[in-house]
This record gives C-alpha cells, structure tokens and sequence, in this order.
C-alpha cells in the first residue's frame, strides 16, 4: 500500500515516471487490472462497478479530485474485443460519482472497465474486471433465491441480539425514485434449503427494510438472503446480497487467554538418545476486529525458528469452536541430550486481549528392572496356575485338611450322645451295606459313634417315640437314598421327615443324602425329592468306593463332625460306647426276666431272713 500511495502522488504531481517538464500531454500511469475480486453481477439485476482508484480515501477521495480540476472518465475492453471504447451513457448506463451503475446489467457487459482519473498535469488508470453470470451459472439452493455476490459477514455472540441491513441498501436508496423494498430469507444450511420471512419464532423479526435479531442462538446461523426492490425512471430493478451470520461467545465471557495443559513447573520423564513430544493446549477466545491469536513454544527464550538445532521442530493444530480456537502446539524433540535436562521450555499463548506462559523442565527416567519384573510377573503366574490346578484337584483334601486344623469338635458345645443316625430301607441287601461297610468304616477307621435303630433300640419301646429320640440325640442325619427307601414302610419317611424338621427349626442337625442305588426322580417321594434340592449327595459307586481313600469317603468326612482327637482315642470312645451298650441292654433283659419269675412262681420268704 505506500508504494501505491507513493506512484499516485507522484502521477497526480506530473512526475510520474517517463514524463518530462517540456510535454505538453502528461503520460498516464496505467496501474493494470485492481488485484481485489472481479466484480459478478446477475443478469437482470442492478450493479455497478466503483473506481478502484478512490479506494484509499486517506489518499484522495472523488471531492477533492472535482475540487482540483480531475475528470474521471470510464473505458471499457469487452470480450472479444481488443480497442478499448468510451462507455456511451444511457438510462441503462449512467455513472454517479465514482461509480458506473448498470441498471439492469446484461451478459454482454462482461468485460474490462477502466476508470481513468486526469487534469492537464498529472494521469492516473485502473482496471477492474466486471463479470455478468447467466441464472444458470449462480449457485442455488432449493427455494433460495440466486446470489452472484460473495456473502458479507455477520458475528453476533450468543443471547445478545443485533439488526441485519441488507448491503448496498443505502446506494439503492440514492438512485431510487421511491423506497426500496426488502424481502428476507433465511437458509438453513443443515437442511440445504430456503425459508422466507417470517421464520415463525419470535427471536427474529423484520423491522422495516432490516432483519432484526433479538437472541442469537445457534439454530439462528446461517445465511440471511435479502432482494432489494426499487423502481427508477418508471422500470423495476432490483438485485440480492447476502449475508453470512454466525454466533460467537458474548462479549461478557472472559476473553483472556488460557493454557489448559500442562501445569505450570510440570516435569516430564524422558530417556537420554529418544524422542520427545511435548504438548501444550491452550484456549484462545475471539475478538471482534482482533483476530490475532497465536500459541507456541520456546526454548530458553528463544522461539524454535530461532534455534540453529535441527532436532528441534514444532507442529501446531487448531479446533474452532464459534470462532474460539482450541489451539494445540507440540514440540518434538529429536535424540534427547544430557544438556536438554537442563533447559527451560515455555509454552505461550496470546490474543488481543493479553497473554499466559508455563514452563516445563525434563528429567532422566529412573530405569526400571524390566527383565526381573518381568521374571517376577512370570513366577507370580506360574505359582497362581499351580495353585488354582492344585485346588481344583485336591480340594477335598485341602478341606479335609482345613478342618482337621481349624474346625470345631461338635462335643464339646454339645450334649448329643450319637454323631450319626443312619435311616435307610429295611431289605437285606442295604442292610448288608450299612452294617458290613457303613457302621464298620465309621465307627471302627473315623471313629464316630453310630446310631442304628434295629440295633440300638430297646425292646418295649414305641417305634415312633424311640425314632425321634434317636434322632434329636444324634448329630447328623445320614439317609440311604435308594429304589426300595420310600417303598419299606413309614419308618424311613419318618425317620427323614423328623430329620428335615430339625434342621429346618433348630438348624442342631443336619441330613446327610447317600445315593446308594441310582433313583429316578419321578419314583421319590415329596421330602426326598426337596432334600435333593438343598442337601448335600454323597454317591456310592461300588468297588471304587470302597478304599478309605476313595472320593466317596472324602466327600462323607467333609459332611460329619469334625474329629480332633487322635485315632486310639477315637477307637476307644467307639468301644467304650458299644460296651456301655452292651451293659444297658444285658441289665435290661435281666430285669425282664426277674419280673417274669416273680410273677410267674412266687417263692416265701424265710423267717429269719425277715
């Protein structure tokens, strides 16, 4: 721009390059074709083109160039052509102060207009190039009207409002013979189609020739299309603009810049000959007319385009967020050194409205022992699997193991007489079983103290009362689950039902299930079939079951009472009960028997005896 304003005075001064005190015609000094956009007009519509040399009123403005004796004359080099022609005016074609209008403008306009600005001492030309598009040619929407002219832009922060006037409203008014008109409509990009006014909400309301936008919210952006109507000379004109709105944060947030990340003095971990990457994100917030806003880093002061180190570069990306930036800058580091642990590396961030900086220092990591951790770790998973396979295979005897252990001898917090009260069906072939392999093994080889009524019970008792007695008195309830369990009359049922009840209302007893034959569950009765829900099953399997360390016998011994006590006491106690027994029963049929005499044969006393 000072060259431009530098050339201009020299050529309004008459001293422009190649002219010479002794000419009597100045040299006109053709600036070319104005670097700013082709001027794009609709055909049909009202346009103008504007002299591109009054576009730095600071310079020279068109009064003053009238005041000091300038012309302005327009030329114009149309397609196809090549002598430049003055322009004949028309009521088509009419110029008004800087600018020539062409109401309405046509395809064949299309072409190089030349403004040329002299008096008798000094010469100054510009071009600007005028492109007419055919309807076909403009971009449209659906239901939008066709705009030729790049979109003005609009920023208005979010529930703050602002009034929308359509651009060149005020030139249209200047040629007009009455008022123009003004019709708004509203594009909503995300539905790629046109709404004309009213937009049915009471946010946006057209005041007159103006669209005045009392909240701004973010379905509100977009692009506002307005056509201006005007009559001239008795014909109808018009042409259409847009404008581009869009929401930024208000004003009355913070707009001062922020470094999100990292914390200030922050100290990173790094390896001597590796690579780095140090990022640093930072918030820098829009300021209308000030859009300056950067984010970097430097190292001991110095910016990274200012090293004379190759190994240092710096890569920074930005997300727009209503015209916020979320700003991101990392700085790679190339084959860390030794001396870079002592450097300072800051990170800045600056807008318009001020500025924030962190530093950052490196230190050497600390090494870690990767190879023993990773041979610890090993080990560790090695033992874990072990242990898991070990459980899953011995863990009868580790329960075993556990209880003999930790577990609590039942009697010693109890007074019952019996660990164990067998119920089973009264045939040959379970009784065999129980006394031959199930009374044998638990009294004789784990020592417990077991209850058989058939056995046990004394002659002249009621069945019913000695079966709840012996039930109540024992510790567990073991029931020989089988075909012929709930076909051999009730005593089996009731021995299980006073068991069920027991461990259901007192919770002392507990039922134990040995499924000696296989059973079909249709075949069971209503109390077996519920106790095979809840209880415990301990299977017979024949011949394999027979061992004392066999998976049946393992599974029983977790289900009984624990036994602390060492095996010679156990055998002894299991003797000393049957011997006591024994006793019981021997006194009893004595007693029997000496009723029976007395009744029968009564004998007299002697006299001395009395």
């Amino acid at each position: 721009m000072a060259s431009f304003v530098l050339l201009f005075l020299l050529a309004l001064t008459g001293r422009a390059v190649g002219q010479t005190n002794d000419s009597t015609e100045p040299m006109c000094h053709d600036w070319g074709e104005s670097s700013e956009a082709a001027v794009l007009v609709l055909d049909g519509e009202a346009g103008w083109v504007s002299c591109p040399l009054f576009s730095h009123p600071a310079v020279y403005n068109y009064t003053m160039a009238q005041s000091a004796g300038h012309d302005l004359v327009w030329y114009r080099l149309l397609d196809g052509h090549d002598l430049e022609q003055p322009i004949p005016y028309s009521a088509r074609v009419s110029r008004e102060r800087e600018r020539l209008w062409l109401q309405p403008a046509v395809a064949n306009d299309t072409g190089q207009y030349i403004c040329m600005l002299r008096n008798k001492s000094s010469c100054s030309r510009i071009a600007v190039r005028l492109q007419v598009l055919q309807r076909d040619q403009a971009v449209r929407s659906a239901g939008c009207p066709q705009v030729a002219m790049a979109a003005t832009e609009e920023l208005i922060g979010f529930q703050q409002g602002k009034t929308l006037t359509c651009p060149n409203l005020e030139d249209a008014s200047k040629m007009a013979d009455s008022d123009p008109t003004v019709n708004w409509t509203y594009m909503n990009q995300a539905m790629s189609r046109c709404d004309p006014y009213p937009f049915w909400d009471n946010h946006r309301e057209q005041v007159g020739t103006r669209l005045r936008i009392y909240t701004m919210l973010i379905p509100y952006e977009g692009l506002y299309i307005c056509t201006v109507r005007y009559q001239r000379r008795g014909g109808s004109l018009s042409f259409t603009r847009s404008i581009k709105v869009s929401g930024i944060y208000p004003t009355t947030l913070s707009k001062d810049p922020t470094i999100l990340h990292p914390t200030n003095g922050k100290v990173f971990p790094v390896r001597t000959s590796s690579d780095v990457h140090l990022t640093c994100r930072g918030l820098l917030p829009f300021i209308i007319d000030k859009p300056e806003r950067e984010i970097w880093w430097t190292v001991d002061g110095k910016r990274v385009e200012q090293l004379n180190d190759g190994r240092f570069s710096q890569t920074n990306s930005t997300i727009d967020d209503h015209r916020d930036l979320k700003a991101e800058t990392i700085l790679n580091i190339r084959d860390v050194q030794s001396e870079d642990l002592q450097r300072n590396f800051t990170c800045s961030v600056r807008n318009a409205r001020g500025s924030m900086a962190r530093w950052v220092q490196l230190e050497e990591e600390v090494s870690l022992p990767s190879v023993e951790l990773g041979c610890g770790l090993g080990v560790t998973l090695v033992l874990m699997l072990l242990l898991f396979v070990v459980y899953h295979v011995f863990w009868l005897e580790l329960l075993l193991l556990y209880r003999s252990w930790f577990g609590t001898d039942e009697r010693h917090t109890d007074d019952k007489e019996f660990d164990v009260y067998i119920s089973y069906a009264r045939n040959s072939e379970e009784e065999q079983f129980v006394l031959s392999t199930l009374r044998s093994v638990l009294e004789n080889e784990l020592g417990y103290s077991v209850c058989i009524f058939d056995r046990d019970s004394l002659p002249g008792g009621t069945i019913t009362d000695e079966t709840l007695s012996f039930v109540a008195r024992s510790r567990r309830l073991l029931v020989v689950v089988s075909p012929g369990y709930a076909s051999q009359g009730s005593q089996a049922l009731l021995e299980l039902k006073a068991g069920i009840d027991s461990m259901a209302l007192g919770g002392h007893l507990r039922v134990i299930l040995v499924q000696y034959r296989p059973v079909q569950r249709q075949s069971l009765v209503r109390e077996l079939r519920r106790a095979r829900v809840a209880l415990a099953l301990v299977r017979w399997q024949g011949d394999k079951s027979k061992e004392l360390t066999s998976r049946f016998w393992k599974q029983l011994r977790v289900e009984l009472p624990v036994r602390r006590a060492g095996r010679e006491e156990q055998q002894g106690s299991s003797k000393e009960a049957a011997l006591m027994r024994l006793i019981s029963q021997n006194s009893t049929n004595s007693q029997t028997g000496l009723i029976s005499n007395t009744t029968k044969t009564p004998q007299k006393v002697p006299n001395s005896a009395a």
